[in-house]
């Protein structure tokens, strides 16, 4: 029985940049840890450093993988990276040239070994690193969870070791690739490219397609045929040059402007151009195959409006989604390709990827939670899906953190945020109080397995959709019931729960639809707009406190928060993140004076930054994470009145996530 390590993202802590990879190569870093070709423990390292969609070093999900397991770095028999070799070693040459790190030198296989042996401890020898091209990641990770004997498996993303796609057919478990598209043909790099006029950047591609049912693809139809051209045998040609005519017939939009009918109509044209593209690719290879199972990977098989196209079409009698089809989905796909070429990797489908970090229980639990008063109330719930449940149906809308982390990019009801899926106004309330984000985003529901075709149209054969991967239509007689989650098209991405995999939340919503008639919450991702997913008790009490949410619901005990007082916050400490700076810079306002401004900032790239009072700055100038506050404050001459100023704007810094609270009750830092 081995024990294989995969790995994907960059090389620089969380703090430097001594490589200066921009975050569009090496970003989503994962670590995931199988034991015999089975996942042990999987998380990506935005979790625990909590930056989005991270480029840094994976060292806590490594570690946080090895610890699950209960193993040292030297028990385990392999290192899996997401690239090849050759093509790893040619960029960190080309880095060198460029910024002059010496790391650079080392070569991808030692680099690797130096990284591991300097963050956790130990040398592993050289024989023992194992590099998996990108796609070829891709691809293994979408075939062998899907449980299909052979299929047809498609990976296209933005790019990876010089490709941006692959077709690959996997007869008797072995995989051949049989076409591949290089970077001129990337369709991530495409749909990128044209958002830009959206306001929109790299990682907001999913918010487009959130946007395009509200507006019309025919307004821009025969302009965006001219970006591309479709060629024989399933290939297809990307005219980047022609896509500055984008330009000239609609505004650009500013981040966080408002939306004109241009701007959705090109959302529109757009989502329909990929979807054309990527039928083209799939028609093709579906009749020089003969192979009926689909299975599609790679980032832009995140894209759920496409993948339900694809479903419905009928095309393919079976279509599989990897749920962690990003790049933090290769870490997976580099360890069971190392797991295949052992002869371990067994051919099975997925139903869960609760692999993440777990929620303690009981006592444990409930002293971590009382370490935060009194800025909440803790009281164990007699019965969680039934206390909830009513909490719910009386219009509360609740954090939800139970048992191990999801791994990828959706909440899966272990790490949620719940609501009644009826009133249509829910959908503006939670995105206005809690996620703090575009008004027109849309919500996902959760339903119980068992009642999924009474409210979707979903084809015969499909009775689990278990991971958020197809937006499917909503049968049109349930829309007007179910506002809050109905997209403006119809349609909705649907996630449907078994109670063998998800028991807690399978419970919850038989409750709900006890008290209600309907089986189905409201699920949104665990977080607001400028952090990852919550992963463990202090980033889900965080993010409680820091918005709208009515109540918190962790393990059996309900966490509810009461006003702020002027001492609410005295037996705190604060510190600030590993990517947060503190600085004065002198500015010259439009008048020609110069006047002091006091920042708090991120470090990496497309961070954010707020300016804070004077008086927040001294304080957190002197904060290191261990001294409460009362003491930092004491003598310091603040009025009631000035202190309890000072606590709210503390409160709002914590929201922006540029400051850490430490409850010291708790035993200091987390």
């Amino acid at each position: 029985m081995s024990t294989v390590l995969g790995l994907s993202g960059g090389f620089d802590r969380v703090h430097t940049n001594d490589f200066q990879f921009p975050h569009s190569f090496a970003h989503d870093s994962a670590a995931v840890l199988l034991r015999n070709g089975r996942v042990v423990s999987a998380i990506e390292e935005e979790r625990l450093n909590r930056i989005k969609h991270t480029n840094k070093l994976w060292t806590r999900a490594a570690a946080r993988c090895l610890r699950d397991a209960g193993l040292r770095l030297s028990e385990v028999d392999c290192v899996a990276y997401y690239c090849s070799e050759p093509w790893l070693d040619a960029v960190l040459q080309q880095g060198f040239l460029f910024t002059g790190h010496r790391l650079g030198l080392l070569g991808a296989r030692r680099l690797l070994q130096f990284l591991l042996a300097r963050e956790l401890g130990e040398e592993l020898p050289l024989d023992r690193f194992r590099f998996v091209p990108h796609h070829r990641a891709h691809a293994v990770s979408a075939h062998w969870m899907s449980g299909a004997p052979s299929s047809l498996v498609v990976t296209l993303d933005g790019f990876g070791d010089d490709i941006s796609g692959s077709v690959n057919a996997v007869r008797d478990n072995v995989l051949e690739t049989l076409q591949t598209f290089d970077v001129a043909q990337s369709l991530g790099h495409y749909y990128l490219s044209a958002i830009a006029v959206l306001g929109y950047r790299l990682f907001d591609e999913y918010k487009v397609m959130g946007l395009a049912p509200y507006g019309s693809p025919d307004r821009f139809r025969d302009l965006f045929r001219r970006f591309y051209t479709l060629g024989d045998e399933g290939q297809y040609t990307i005219h980047t040059g022609e896509m500055t005519a984008l330009l000239e017939v609609c505004p650009v939009r500013e981040r966080g402007g408002p939306f004109t009918r241009a701007h959705k109509d090109v959302a529109a044209a757009l989502q329909e151009s990929l979807e054309t593209i990527v039928f083209h690719v799939l028609r093709h290879c579906r009749e020089t195959t003969g192979l009926s199972r689909l299975c599609l990977a790679g980032g832009v098989a995140q894209n759920s409006s496409l993948n339900g196209r694809i479903l419905a079409s009928g095309l393919f009698d079976e279509v599989f989604v990897q749920p962690a089809s990003y790049d933090a989905g290769c870490a997976l796909g580099a360890a069971m390709d190392a797991c295949l070429a052992r002869g371990e990797l067994p051919n099975v489908r997925l139903d869960h990827v609760y692999w993440g970090t777990a929620i303690a229980e009981g006592e444990p639990l409930e002293r971590e939670l009382r370490a935060w008063q009194p800025l909440v109330t803790v009281r164990r719930l007699e019965d969680r899906a039934t206390d909830t449940a009513r909490l719910l149906a009386a219009g509360a809308v609740i954090g939800w953190a139970q048992g191990r982390a999801e791994f990828g990019a959706r909440a899966l009801g272990h790490r949620s945020i719940l609501a009644d899926p009826r009133p249509a106004a829910n959908k503006d309330v939670i995105n206005a109080m809690v996620k703090k984000r575009e008004a027109y985003r849309p919500f996902a529901p959760s339903v119980l397995e068992e009642h999924a075709h009474e409210y979707f149209d979903l084809p015969r054969q499909v009775t689990q959709l278990p991971f958020m991967t197809f937006v499917v239509p909503v049968k049109p007689e349930r829309r007007a019931e179910l506002g809050a989650i109905t997209h403006e098209d119809g349609t909705a991405r649907v996630q449907t729960v078994d109670r063998a995999t998800a028991p807690a939340f399978a419970a919850l919503l038989e409750a709900f639809g006890a008290l209600t008639g309907l089986p189905m919450l409201l699920n949104t991702s665990f977080n607001n707009n400028v952090e990852p997913i919550v992963n463990d008790v202090h980033d889900a009490l965080t993010c409680f406190l820091t918005s709208g949410l009515h109540a918190l619901v962790v393990g059996d005990y309900l966490v509810e928060k009461p006003p702020l007082t002027a001492d609410s916050l005295d037996g705190f400490a604060i510190d600030l993140p590993d990517y947060a700076v503190i600085r004065e810079e002198t500015r010259i306002v439009p008048s020609g004076e110069r006047r002091t401004a006091r920042m708090l900032c991120c470090t990496y790239e497309g961070g954010h930054a707020i300016e804070i009072s004077r008086e927040a700055y001294a304080l957190l100038t002197r904060c290191d994470g261990r001294r409460p506050l009362a003491s930092l404050t004491a003598g310091e001459g603040h009025a009631i009145p000035m202190r309890e100023a000072l606590q709210r704007e503390l409160m709002a810094i914590l929201g922006s996530r540029l400051i850490r609270l430490v409850p010291l009750a708790a035993g200091g830092r987390p």
